[in-house]
């Protein structure tokens, strides 16, 4: 069936098409808003409840330095990006957790994340090739593992079952979720992720919100905003670490770390599992276009978990609201628009995105 006889629905964000012919259609939610959680533009539903996923990580973090920990265990700025990350499970991360490890005391026993095939095709070959079998400290989640294992600890509490729901350091990340996302407790949901840890649901909006919140506490703090709060100079913090290390969050090949480089420390990215991504973005001359004096966040949620899908739609919001220069964006083109090809290299097919943010 060709485009100009489909029934059209209001989520429709991506279509692809193998020559003229329809092929694949994703459904998306689209929300940004500014510094103050006040929406913006959107697409579907704004307010989809949405599991962030490990698109939380660095609410999760904010939550690890309330707690003590990061002073406490002399963590710096590379461990505080792989508490944030979902990364490639290169040895270079795996050495960090394991000296992560080291500094709160822990073992990698006490880990309650397990060992899987990694994110990056490369390291899966080279783990293949050496019969290689992945444990605890090689999970994309390892960071995250390790900081809440201190933060147990800073807390006063047993290390043993930090990841379960009713421990202190869980106790202390869904307190400080709910209220990033300015809500009230029981209006975050709750579920197990993928890594074994409490992973929370909220409207899309509040996920935007949260990383606006990251990039205007980075505009704040360079600015020596004498007024910044315990809470913002933590969220500052996080920015900072994501935008310096982003082969740490998520590592070679990958979007996050292709997206933060090349946008220089201008805008933060993480990804979610199942297709969620959350950007904030720093005050500029653009986002003072959009009618906001101030930093911006972006939260995009692709109905069928399709993660290329999300990478090639928060491109296509970066190019429609003209974020940083035509050739910072002209970095991460290949994820915009991949090219479809087939097995000798012949061009297939192409994407097309037909959805239209709303101002509100």
């Amino acid at each position: 069936m060709e485009a100009s006889t489909r029934m059209e629905r209001n989520d429709e964000a991506v279509i692809t098409y193998r020559d003229k012919s329809v092929e694949n259609v994703h459904s998306a939610h689209i929300a940004i808003v500014d510094a103050y959680g006040k929406l913006l533009y959107s697409f579907g539903d704004p307010t989809r409840m949405t599991l962030a996923r490990s698109a939380a990580k660095p609410a999760q973090a904010v939550a690890v330095l309330e707690s003590g920990a990061f002073d406490r265990f002399a963590f710096d700025e590379g461990d505080l990006a792989l508490m944030c990350a979902s990364h490639n499970s290169e040895d270079r991360h795996i050495e960090r957790t394991k000296s992560m490890l080291t500094k709160v005391d822990a073992q990698e026993s006490d880990m309650r994340c397990g060992g899987h095939a990694p994110l990056s095709d490369a390291v899966y070959r080279s783990w293949v090739k050496r019969d290689y079998e992945p444990t605890a400290v090689c999970s994309n989640c390892s960071g995250k593992h390790v900081g809440m294992l201190g933060g147990a600890q800073a807390l006063g509490a047993a290390m043993a079952g930090y990841h379960l729901p009713d421990h202190p350091m869980q106790g202390l990340v869904k307190r400080v979720t709910a209220e990033l996302c300015g809500l009230p407790d029981d209006l975050v949901q709750w579920g197990i992720d993928g890594c074994n840890l409490p992973t929370p649901a909220f409207p899309l909006d509040r996920l935007a919100f949260l990383y606006a919140q990251l990039a205007h506490a980075a505009d704040a703090s360079e600015a020596q905003d004498t007024e910044l709060t315990q809470r913002s100079a933590a969220l500052a913090r996080i920015y900072r670490a994501m935008t310096k290390y982003p082969e740490m969050v998520a590592g070679d090949g990958r979007y996050c770390t292709v997206l933060m480089h090349a946008f220089e420390g201008e805008l933060v990215g993480k990804l979610g599992a199942d297709a969620c991504y959350g950007v904030g973005v720093r005050a500029s001359q653009q986002t003072q276009g959009l009618g906001t004096s101030g930093a911006i966040g972006i939260s995009v949620k692709v109905g069928d978990g399709n993660i290329d899908v999300a990478y090639m739609i928060v491109s296509e919001v970066l190019e429609r609201l003209q974020i940083g220069t035509p050739s910072q964006r002209s970095q991460i083109e290949a994820y915009h628009r991949p090219k479809m090809l087939n097995t000798k290299g012949v061009t297939i097919g192409h994407a097309e995105f037909p959805f239209e943010l709303t101002k509100h």
